[in-house]
């Protein structure tokens, strides 16, 4: 079943103090990127769960969300299989023991999608956001990290097909953060990044940065970042490359070529 595109609104909460956050509204559209930056402890976390949870003015920050400018009925708010917001953290695993194929095969059965091909499709794309094969016989449970993240990102975009995907550092799993931005536009995804990384950060349109629990202030990207964005993507690049030798188990000897 697949979930109409949405536009996200985020209406402002309060501070420790009880005084109202210092912005009107953060609207996330379709195909946007955002990320959520700021020291830990800085409220990223409560950020995201108030968009997934549907705020109204009911958690600790008192913000609300709204969807397509409307409070959300209890049936998106409710229903996973109607909810337009899919969240994949760092600590995502899957605890049951059925293969890859199988566990995509039992999804695409539960959303009622006939679509042939849909559970090799959504196998080869998250191969394409990891360096580490996924095999569609290989088990849930023996997944690493980066492998688990990569296919979940992928089935949100093609079996939950959710129009919006918080992806909570899924960096420090190991997928390629360049790749996963790419299709998600590619897809009309609004997206959510909660990050450290400054590639991630830089590769957004937008930064929410955070401080004492708040939303501090928000970033507008352009051109003027280009210069540090191509500066940040040739340092990733080179440490990415570095990291290949070690796990190949290469003896790293002489400089360490910097771009």
């Amino acid at each position: 079943m697949d979930i109409p595109a949405c536009e996200i609104t985020v209406l402002p909460g309060r501070d420790k103090c009880g005084n109202t956050e210092n912005f009107d509204r953060i609207e996330i559209r379709p195909g946007e990127t955002l990320s959520i930056v700021g020291p830990t402890g800085s409220g990223k976390s409560a950020f995201i769960n108030d968009i997934e949870v549907f705020a109204r003015d009911d958690t600790v920050t008192g913000r609300t969300v709204l969807v397509n400018g409307q409070i959300p009925p209890e049936e998106i708010v409710r229903d996973p299989a109607r909810k337009p917001v899919a969240l994949i953290t760092q600590n995502t695993r899957c605890l049951a023991d059925l293969s890859v194929g199988e566990f995509l095969e039992m999804h695409v059965r539960a959303r009622r999608i006939e679509r042939e091909g849909l559970v090799g499709e959504t196998v080869a794309l998250a191969n394409e956001f990891t360096g580490e094969k996924i095999l569609p016989g290989a088990r849930m449970t023996g997944l690493s990290g980066g492998q688990t993240r990569s296919l979940m990102v992928a089935d949100a975009i093609l079996i939950s097909a959710a129009p919006v995907l918080i992806l909570d550092e899924v960096e420090n799993a190991g997928i390629f953060k360049d790749r996963v931005i790419e299709i998600l536009r590619a897809h009309n995804k609004a997206v959510i990044f909660v990050t450290h990384d400054p590639l991630v950060s830089l590769m957004c349109d937008r930064r929410i940065v955070m401080r004492n629990g708040t939303v501090a202030g928000v970033i507008q990207g352009g051109e003027g970042e280009r210069p540090a964005l191509d500066a940040v993507r040739r340092m990733d690049a080179m440490l990415a490359g570095l990291r290949e030798r070690i796990r190949a188990g290469e003896p790293i000897t002489g400089p360490v070529p910097v771009a």
